[in-house]
């Protein structure tokens, strides 16, 4: 049961990641598993065994919620806008309980309070969760790749950037992407890769592979690398860390309401629309609520 649970819950991160202004370490952390994913990937060289044990229901999870969902994310945000980023702001919202929780677990621990510096903390990573959806572009540059060693070489660092902000709650990922102008580049490069594996296309899928390998790679590196430097955060700076963290999530509403254009249209949203959005949300938190709790 266990590890259908993770596998379920693999999924919702998966899903998160490849949504602009959705954060998959928000998500993580909103679920119950952020601290076990860290320290499984921090410590993987150390108990591999362990490791594998912790991470593969959940990568298993997040690889059926990427691929599922790299068909249907641009039909649920382009037609059911409010619905969906509801949902997500209520799965987002629905772990704040568990994680300050987690924050008065840590200030007795170390026998601390916030003060200045958690709040500090709190504030600046709110407004860096604020800002950076004002950063993208209205229109991006790279919808298809080829394979030159430039842009492999461009899509392995895409990756190694990527893959780090994903890990940090709050931060979107593929907000980042977007922003650097490779999200919908890569986004069809994935689905340019299944169409051609069901379609049993060798010549396909062997450029899939060469244009989303190096990405996988740095994908790899880069949640190596921020998830030790998250384990040595949390161990000298852990009330901070839960502060800085309680900041990024608050202020992914309207991270995720910016970038999906729905903050400009709130004002004209109407009952029908509203009343499924809120029960979507309210579903959303539910679910975080009762998956934390597992």
């Amino acid at each position: 049961m266990k590890l259908i649970m993770d596998i379920i819950i693999g999924i919702f991160i998966g899903i998160a990641n490849i949504i602009p202004g959705v954060s998959g370490g928000t998500m993580a952390v909103s679920l119950g598993v952020y601290d076990k994913l860290i320290s499984a990937v921090s410590n993987f060289l150390k108990d591999w065994k362990a490791s594998i044990k912790t991470l593969f229901p959940l990568i298993v999870g997040c690889g059926l919620g990427i691929v599922g969902f790299t068909y249907a994310i641009e039909y649920l945000l382009s037609q059911h806008t409010f619905v969906t980023c509801m949902a997500f702001v209520g799965l987002i919202l629905g772990g704040l309980p568990a994680l300050v929780q987690a924050l008065r677990k840590e200030m007795r621990r170390s026998s601390s309070s916030i003060g200045i510096a958690g709040i500090l903390a709190f504030l600046i990573l709110f407004c860096v969760a604020v800002f950076l959806p004002m950063m993208g572009a209205d229109d991006e540059v790279l919808k298809t790749f080829s394979a030159t060693p430039g842009t492999l070489l461009c899509l392995f660092l895409v990756g190694v950037i990527a893959a780090a902000t994903m890990v940090i709650p709050g931060v979107s990922g593929s907000l980042v992407m977007m922003i650097l102008g490779y999200y919908y580049g890569i986004i069809n490069t994935i689905r340019s890769f299944l169409d051609a594996l069901r379609a049993f296309d060798l010549n396909g899928l062997i450029h899939g592979t060469i244009l989303l390998a190096p990405f996988g790679i740095g994908v790899l590196l880069g949640i190596f690398l921020i998830a030790r430097l998250i384990t040595f955060l949390f161990e000298k700076y852990g009330v901070n860390t839960y502060c800085a963290i309680l900041g990024l999530i608050i202020a992914s509403p309207f991270a995720i309401f910016y970038n999906t254009g729905l903050l400009s249209q709130l004002s004209s949203l109407s009952a029908l629309q509203v009343i499924p959005g809120l029960a979507a949300a309210a579903a959303g938190a539910a679910i975080t609520y009762m998956l934390g709790e597992r």
